[in-house]
């Protein structure tokens, strides 16, 4: 399992939201490229990165600076959610060297372009499913929809997602720890591979989604993406990921850079 570190970028800066709202952010740097790299020498071998104005704006608003981060680790993989509305926009991503796409909003309001952009871009595309006490929430996150999170993530069993993001939006940096049943849920409702987020915040989240993932039914759950707890010292990224190594007996180092 991937223990993932989280750059949400607000304004150009690398911030976390709690809940996600953006009126309740704080920014840990004015730098996100010096942080990526921070986390590619603690051992990263994945970054999860969120345009936060894009995914208000409904277009890319941070593009640059994602651009400015692939070009300065091009062997670092990363996937990146926020804005991404139609083709064009992830063409311009993967030019630039994102590795995967992340389309949250748009897979809820209109399903059949996960599908469209799994065949353009096949192998590239990660869908975000953004949940509050099991309903789907878009618009980052300002709007909370009438679909089911499991009910929607059986619909793209056979488009060639590549992986579904679940994030618990109640937990998201509250350091409340992550919502492992509501994870466990969808791995077994999935047969597309699950990374989980929201809560990530201390080892013993990351303990029980190693141990949910060794199990048959969790045996979807690729990852697990952390922000504030990694910036506020309460998650050590190098110490999470090895434990996910010993855990899994290295067969995470397979496909790390996938």
């Amino acid at each position: 399992m991937l223990v993932i570190p989280a750059i949400d970028l607000k304004d150009g800066q690398c911030v976390r939201l709690r809940q996600g709202r953006m009126e309740d952010s704080t920014v840990f740097s004015d730098d996100p490229v010096k942080t990526a790299g921070h986390w590619r020498d603690q051992g990263a071998r994945r970054l999860h990165l969120v345009d936060l104005n894009g995914a208000f704006a409904g277009e890319p608003v941070n593009g640059a600076i994602v651009e400015a981060i692939a070009r300065a680790y091009p062997d670092l993989p990363l996937q990146i959610g926020g804005g991404i509305r139609d083709l064009e926009t992830i063409e311009y991503y993967l030019n630039v060297g994102v590795k995967h796409v992340i389309i949250g909003t748009q897979a809820v309001r209109h399903p059949p372009f996960v599908a469209e952009a799994c065949k353009a871009f096949p192998g590239r595309i990660i869908v975000g499913l953004d949940a509050k006490d099991g309903w789907v929430a878009t618009d980052g996150w300002a709007e909370v929809s009438t679909v089911n999170v499991v009910d929607l993530a059986r619909q793209f069993a056979d488009n060639g997602v590549e992986a579904i993001i679940y994030t618990d939006i109640a937990r998201d940096g509250m350091m409340q720890g992550v919502n492992v049943e509501a994870t466990l849920r969808l791995a077994r409702a999935s047969t597309i591979p699950v990374i989980a987020s929201g809560g990530v915040s201390r080892m013993d989240d990351i303990e029980g989604l190693c141990q949910v993932a060794r199990t048959e039914v969790g045996a979807g759950i690729m990852g697990a993406i952390t922000g504030r707890a990694i910036y506020e010292g309460a998650l050590d990224l190098a110490q999470a990921q090895a434990y996910c190594d010993r855990f899994a007996g290295g067969a995470e180092n397979t496909g790390a850079g996938a």
